[in-house]
Order: structure tokens, then C-alpha cells, then sequence
């Protein structure tokens, strides 16, 4: 059968129409619709979309990769009505120029083999996976790569196909192959098999079960790759495994080396410390930047025992989520994640590999490395809560201690990780922990250091709400410093302050209503209410906070009424006024 060839008017018409679609208007774009709806009439239109795609070397890539995306909608939506040679002819070319110089084209071409696999053509192709497999052994880094971007798709979309007894398990040989690229010298290629492999971990694969020890070997070498993005891919491994019934059977006989694996990877690296500006001791004078400051939505107030969940954005009580300059996630957060997780599966079953790292990283003296050994015990307090009581006697007044330290980024995970055991302290006597922590605690509050300040007033919400009444006695001294807090902070931890005293006044309620109190909190909230303009997005949480101290104050609050309730009435009508 001869080659099929396009027509040279037919080519044409179909790249004026590429070149029309780009356009931003949006009759040229009716117009461009309503063509595409024509040409769809004709058998071999789909021909010419993937010659542009794969043959077009005339045309820069986004319009070739146009054309691609357009033939992947018409698979999705009429594949079954493509003529049979149209069918083999895209299928022939798909896998001819798998290869294609071009990392764009190569990616449009995975999409449309991923695409006609979930057509079910699976048993119609039988040569797409042994031709992808022999791809990946190509000396051609273009083809290898293009083979496995492509086989990522496909394990992304047809996870249980691949898993069938129908197919002849084409995951028998597909997964040991997977596994042979852990160790490939392209940080892109370690990446693809790497994600190949985790489709299958959450449904228990037959065909991976029998390479499981053989996997997770080769997982934690990943985890301590020297590519950031590889070893990143790989600790999120962890995190999803965790998630699994299988975690406990599967990782037992490994635990012991993954766990000194995750907490190296807690270590900040030193382009951590660089962006985090970690030699930076004193910048409470200098003003936010806006754009470091992140929305904020109204939530329910909880800061104690938050769990780690990947896709919120992170709370300033999750102390993985402490570096918002850096970007949201890295090795760092997801080693401290995945250990926290572990620790909730394995429980007190992995402090006999804790406790000898935990003595010899808290008290190192190079600080990186004590700080890392601060962020684990944080970690861990929740799983292994119970089998770290009889430490904590001890361990309490060492971490009260390493508040001072004159680091600031120890002194900052060191407030968060006393939050986590902050319901320990709350339940001894208070002279023996409570106390010296509240103390210490506040100083922090009061740091020169913003990224303390910040930490040290999420930690004390976290420690309000677990002590509740139990903070009355030392209710002045409280706020005497967040009082002076205010005069003190810039202004995206203002907002943090605010959380703060809206915290105590929900955690010690009508104990607030003495009049030596209200006259030390209300002039600097109504000072702060006074400056604010209405188009302020800073009055929500001001708003919160005077909410939670209005409900406390009761009858205490009726000077500030009006002016407050006016003003709220004001902001309401504006608002209603506005969306009409």
C-alpha cells in the first residue's frame, strides 16, 4: 500500500486554520470552530492533523503541537468512526516520530497514543508496548525519553488495563523494565520511571508485589538522589504508601534504613539557607513585601494537631509549610511529611531508630543539623506520641532552652515543635513546664526576628487552645506582650497577631471581661479598626479577631459597639452596592 501523501491545497487550508485558531478574537475563533466542525466530514482531514504534527518541520512547534491537540479531541470524541486506514496511518506515525527533536512534539504525541489506548484499542495495537519498550533502550535520548513520557501517560490513564489478565499482564514486563531506569543518568528519565512505577503501588499490583523489596530498595536510593526533582518524586513515594493497608507489611523489613533516609533529607540544604536569608538575625524594621503575604479565607480556628495535607496551602501551624519564600514544597517538607505519616502507622515501633539520631542531631553543634533534629521530634510527636512521654521530662526544658539559641531558624522550628506537645504541658503542674514555656514563648513573640515572631505566635495560638482557662492567672502578662506586639510587627505578621488574641479570647472566654484588661487591648484594636480603609483586605481577619473578643468581653465590649457595628453595616451596604 502506497504511503498516503497530503494534497498541497488540502495543507494549506489546514494551516491557515492553525494560524487562525491563535488568534485571541473571538469570531475569528466562531469562525475557526465552525470550520473544524466541516472538515471533520472529511475521511482523511485527521491524516493531515498528524502530518503537520510529525512531518510539518516548516512550522514552529506550538502550531504543529496545535494540530496534535486538535486530532486528540477528534480521538476523544469520534475515534470509533475513523475510517481503518486513518486509524493505522496515526497510529504508524505516532510511533515513528515518538523521537521527535522536539520535547513539545514528543509530549502531543504521547497524549494521542495515551488517548487511543483509553479508546480500548489496547488488544488492536498490540504492538505499541513492545515498540515503546524497545524505545527506551535507544541510544537516542530523544526517542528514550519521548517512549517513556509517553508510557508515563499511558500508566497515568490505563493503570487497571495494564493490570489485566486479558492483556497478558503486560505489567510483568513493564515493571521490572521500570525499575532498571531508577538508576538511568538523565534526572528526566529517573523522574518518568519513577512516576510509572508509583501508578501502581496504590492498587496492589500482582506484578509489582513480587518486585516489592527490589522497588523499595531502588526508591530509596531516589530519595537520596542528587537531582532535587528526582529525589523530591521519590520521597512523595512515601507519603503515598503511607496512605496504603499494605504500608506496615511492605516497609517493616526496610524501616530501618528509610528513616534515617528522611530525616537526612530534613537537613535544610544550603540553597535553603540562602533563600530563607538564614544569616539574617535581626529584620523586624523592615516593611513586607505585599507580595509575600498570601490571601486569607475565613476558617475555623484550630492550630493543634493539624494533619498534613498536600494540597492546602500551607498553614503557618503545619511546620512543614514554615519557608513560604521558598517554593511551597520541597525535599525538606516532604521527608518531615513523610516521616510524620510513618510515625502514624508504625507508632512507638520506630523510636529504637529514632532515639540514637535524635541524641546525637539535638545536641550537634553545627546548628543546620541540631535544627533538622528539632524538626523531626516535631514531627513525630503525634505518632509516637505515647512511647515519648518519659523523655519529655527532659526534652521539654532542652527545647524551652533552644528558644534562646541565637540561630533564628532554630529558634523558629523549635517553636513549633514545643506546639506539638504543647497538650503534655498544658496537663502537668504548671510551675514544672507551663510556665517557663509561656514565659520563653512570649519573649519569642516579641523576637527581632519576623520568621520567629511569626512561629512563636502561631505556636502560642496552638498552646492557648490546648491550656484554655488554665492561662487566666497569667492573663496580663499575656497580653502586656501581645499588646506590644502590636506597635512592633510588620504587616503580614500582624495578621498572625490578630489570630492570636482572637484565639485567647475563644480559649479563656468572660475571664477577659476585667476592666485592667480591656483597657489594655481595645485602644490598639480600635487604633488598628480607625486606620484601616473599607477596601482593606486586612478587616477580615481584624474582623475575626474583634468578633472573638466581643463574644468574650460581653458587656465589656458596649463602648466599642457602635462605632463598630455602624461601621460593619457601612461595609455591607458598599459591598451589595458594588456587585449591582
Amino acid at each position: 500500500m502506497a504511503m498516503w501523501q497530503p494534497e498541497e491545497n488540502g495543507l494549506r487550508q489546514i494551516l491557515q486554520l492553525l494560524k487562525e485558531s491563535q488568534s485571541p478574537d473571538t469570531e475569528t475563533q466562531r469562525a475557526v470552530q465552525q470550520k473544524l466542525g466541516e472538515l471533520n466530514n472529511y475521511p482523511d482531514f485527521n491524516n493531515y492533523l498528524i502530518f503537520a504534527l510529525t512531518k510539518l518541520t516548516s512550522e514552529d512547534d506550538p502550531t504543529r503541537s496545535l494540530s496534535g491537540l486538535i486530532l486528540k479531541n477528534n480521538v476523544r470524541a469520534h475515534f470509533e468512526r475513523f475510517p481503518p486506514e486513518v486509524t493505522s496511518f496515526i497510529k504508524q506515525e505516532c510511533l515513528n516520530s515518538i523521537g521527535d527533536p522536539s520535547a513539545l512534539i514528543r509530549a502531543t504525541i504521547g497524549i494521542i497514543i495515551t488517548n487511543i489506548i483509553s479508546k480500548g484499542e489496547l488488544h488492536n495495537w498490540p504492538e505499541v508496548l513492545p515498540h515503546l519498550c524497545a524505545c527506551l533502550d535507544s541510544e537516542d535520548y530523544n526517542v528514550c525519553e519521548g517512549a517513556f513520557g509517553a508510557l508515563q501517560k499511558i500508566c497515568e490513564d490505563n493503570a487497571e488495563t495494564l493490570d489485566n489478565d486479558m492483556a497478558d499482564r503486560p505489567l510483568n514486563v513493564l515493571i521490572p523494565k521500570f525499575l532498571n531506569f531508577f538508576r538511568h543518568q538523565s534526572p528526566k528519565i529517573r523522574s518518568h520511571a519513577i512516576a510509572c512505577v508509583n501508578q501502581f503501588i496504590i492498587s496492589r499490583t500482582q506484578a509489582l508485589m513480587v518486585h516489592i523489596d527490589m522497588f523499595i530498595q531502588y526508591m530509596m536510593d531516589r530519595t537520596q538522589d542528587a537531582d532535587d526533582t528526582v529525589a523530591l518524586e521519590s520521597c512523595e513515594f512515601w507519603l503515598s504508601l503511607a496512605e496504603q493497608k499494605v504500608c506496615k507489611e511492605v516497609l517493616s523489613p526496610h524501616i530501618e534504613r528509610l528513616v534515617p533516609i528522611l530525616v537526612k533529607g530534613m537537613k535544610y540544604s544550603e540553597i535553603d539557607i540562602i533563600l530563607l536569608k538564614g544569616d539574617v538575625e535581626e529584620d523586624e524594621m523592615i516593611p513586607d513585601k505585599e507580595s509575600d503575604i498570601k490571601p486569607r479565607f475565613h476558617k475555623s480556628r484550630t492550630h493543634s494537631n493539624q494533619k498534613h495535607d498536600e494540597g492546602e496551602e500551607g498553614d503557618s501551624d503545619e511546620g512543614y509549610d514554615d519557608d513560604d519564600s521558598l517554593s511551597d514544597w520541597n525535599l525538606r517538607k516532604c521527608s518531615a511529611a513523610a516521616l510524620d505519616v510513618l510515625a502514624n502507622v508504625f507508632h512507638e515501633e520506630i523510636l529504637p531508630i529514632l532515639l540514637p539520631i535524635l541524641k546525637e542531631t539535638l545536641f550537634h553543634n553545627v546548628w543546620e543539623v541540631k535544627e533538622s533534629g528539632i524538626l523531626v521530634l516535631g514531627a513525630i510527636a503525634e505518632g509516637c506520641m505515647s512511647g515519648m512521654v518519659p523523655h519529655l521530662p527532659e526534652l521539654i526544658p532542652y527545647l524551652i532552652s533552644c528558644l534562646g539559641d541565637k540561630k533564628a531558624l532554630v529558634r523558629s522550628i523549635t517553636c513549633w515543635t514545643l506546639s506539638r506537645y504543647a497538650h503534655w504541658v498544658v496537663g502537668q503542674p504548671h510551675d514544672n513546664f507551663l510556665k517557663p514555656l509561656m514565659t520563653e514563648l512570649l519573649k519569642r513573640v516579641l523576637d527581632g526576628n519576623k520568621r520567629v515572631q511569626e512561629a512563636a505566635c502561631s505556636a502560642f495560638a496552638t498552646l492557648e487552645e490546648e491550656a484554655c482557662t488554665e492561662l487566666v492567672p497569667y492573663l496580663a502578662f499575656i497580653l502586656e506582650t501581645l499588646v506590644f506586639a502590636f506597635g512592633k510587627y510588620q504587616h503580614k505578621n500582624l495578621l498572625i497577631l490578630y489570630d492570636a488574641i482572637g484565639t485567647l479570647a475563644d480559649s479563656v472566654g468572660h475571664h477577659l471581661n476585667k476592666p485592667e484588661y480591656v483597657n489594655m487591648l481595645m485602644p490598639p484594636l480600635i487604633e488598628k479598626w480607625n486606620l484601616l480603609k473599607d477596601e482593606d483586605k486586612d478587616l477580615f481577619p481584624l474582623l475575626e479577631c474583634l468578633s472573638s473578643v466581643a463574644t468574650a468581653l460581653q458587656s465589656g465590649f458596649l463602648p466599642y459597639c457602635q462605632p463598630v457595628y455602624q461601621r460593619c453595616v457601612c461595609l455591607v451596604d458598599q459591598t451589595l452596592r458594588q456587585n449591582f
